[in-house]
């Protein structure tokens, strides 16, 4: 017994050192700076703590001119953010699309009181009376998200765990036929944020001036703006050549989004700090195509009121209008104070939210503009962090020492407890929670697997009454590790 412990230690010990070199790398705002010195070192002072963060485009438009810089790096071999990287930029396309709606009201193509049956005829069900103002404002009672089937949400939830596409073959016909489905519920007339719905009115619109959405959206306001590095990347081949590349703060990358039915609402929407920098100059000059969407029209809370799109929210002396956008591994954040005339372009390229250092920028003090929220609870994400780095190794000791025991469960025991540790590595935030843990980890599975190994000379294959199903549980539980493992590291 003594021996075998030993054994244990040293395997262990090597284990933690191999653990060591594979630990999670987190990433962390990068030294690189181009564009506009000063930017550059406003930028970095309103970066609160740049663990967390890997790159930003920041654009500044004060006294009628316009600043932009890149800090840090646009993807992992290191190369440096520039004022004109293109970045996935999520739900500011929301924005877009609320002016869409006041630029075609303008022209009098639509009325924001039109009902949505009358501006999308394909559309007959109960949701063809709410209207495109309650849709800009996210006042149609519709859901945050409506996919076309149950094999949808089933790959939604698998590209949470993988990492992928969530959005992947959700077309304009799969939001249509789920909008003819749809009943608005309770909470229509208050603001509740909805995807789902900002989708429904960017395809009504389109549908109406008889184009695709991204063709109305490139006629009546990019071009226009000169807005030319703004695209909406659908299929994946669209995507911008020299783009950033998105992570979770904790480190792991994440592919892009790409669908045209989510489109309206932000999904394979890209830009750049320069091009947003022009947006935002011309919406708070009111010279934009539909600048008037920014107007707050309705209340959400005691702080923040909604337009067309536009969010506006009091933050102590200062009145922002303003959006953000998430998306799988990059955060975004445009806004602007009409009374400083001055407005803010903040792009990062990991989950970690970049909205404090916008408002910062703006002038907002540091008490006041709070800082990033995570995009899951931390407890949540420190939780499967430690847990998975740990479980399987303690699984896999406390399998090892009981006294009625086989090799086909002690091999499944062993499975699981590397297994959990890949889903420790990929799956847990690493930006939380310290990650030299995850090398302890490593070091106690491998001495767990240690004690396996020596136990299962003496071990018989299958230990039960009815050996097959015995077997046939222990298969089950080997598919579903390796599963596990391929959702998480491919």
């Amino acid at each position: 017994m003594r021996r075998a412990t030993v054994s244990a230690l040293v395997v262990a010990l090597i284990a933690v050192l191999v653990g060591i070199a594979l630990m999670p790398r987190v990433p962390r705002l990068g030294s690189h700076g181009t564009g506009d010195p000063d930017l550059i070192s406003a930028a970095r002072a309103a970066v609160s703590d740049p663990k967390g963060q890997r790159g930003l485009a920041v654009a500044l438009v004060e006294n009628g001119r316009v600043r932009t810089a890149g800090l840090g790096d646009r993807d992992l071999a290191g190369r440096p953010v520039e004022p004109g990287t293109a970045f996935e930029i999520g739900s500011i396309s929301k924005a877009l699309t609320g002016m869409l709606l006041a630029d075609q009201a303008a022209a009098g193509v639509v009325q924001p009181d039109d009902p949505l049956g009358a501006t999308w005829p394909a559309i007959t069900g109960p949701a063809r009376d709410v209207t495109l103002a309650e849709l800009a404002s996210h006042r149609a009672g519709l859901p945050r998200v409506a996919l076309g089937s149950p094999l949808a949400w089933a790959r939604m939830l698998w590209s949470n765990v993988s990492g992928g596409d969530m959005y992947a073959g959700q077309g304009v016909d799969t939001v249509r036929g789920a909008a003819d489905r749809a009943t608005p519920g309770d909470g229509r007339g208050e603001v509740h944020y909805s995807n789902f719905g900002v989708s429904v009115l960017g395809h009504a619109l389109a549908a109406k001036a008889g184009v695709a959405y991204p063709d109305l959206l490139q006629a009546r306001l990019l071009r226009p703006l000169g807005m030319t590095a703004t695209v909406l990347a659908s299929p994946a081949d669209d995507l911008p050549a020299e783009r950033a590349h998105g992570s979770r703060a904790g480190g792991r990358p994440l592919d892009p989004w790409t669908a045209t039915g989510y489109a309206p609402a932000g999904v394979g929407a890209w830009s750049t700090a320069e091009d947003l920098a022009r947006l935002a100059a011309a919406t708070l000059a009111g010279t934009a195509p539909g600048a008037d969407a920014a107007t707050a029209r309705f209340r959400e809370d005691g702080d923040t009121r909604i337009g067309y799109g536009w969010f506006t929210t009091r933050h102590g002396d200062h009145e922002v209008v303003w959006h953000n956008g998430a998306t799988s591994g990059f955060r975004s954040y445009i806004g602007f104070e009409r009374a400083t005339g001055r407005a803010v372009v903040v792009l990062g390229n990991t989950d970690k939210g970049v909205e404090p250092i916008g408002l910062r920028l703006l002038g907002v003090p540091q008490e006041e503009a709070g800082a990033a929220a995570p995009v899951t609870p931390v407890w949540i994400g420190a939780g499967l962090a430690v847990a998975f780095t740990f479980l399987g190794g303690l699984s896999l000791l406390g399998t090892g020492r009981r006294r009625e025991l086989d090799r086909v469960t002690l091999l499944a025991a062993a499975v699981w407890g590397v297994a959990y540790l890949a889903l420790g590595h990929r799956m847990g935030d690493w930006s939380v929670v310290p990650a030299w843990l995850w090398p302890v980890g490593v070091g106690l599975s491998a001495a767990a697997v240690t004690m396996a190994a020596i136990r299962w000379r003496a071990l018989p294959t299958v230990d039960a009454r009815v050996p097959w199903r015995r077997a046939l549980s222990v298969a089950s539980s080997l598919v579903a590790a390796v599963l596990a493992v391929v959702a998480v590291t491919t």
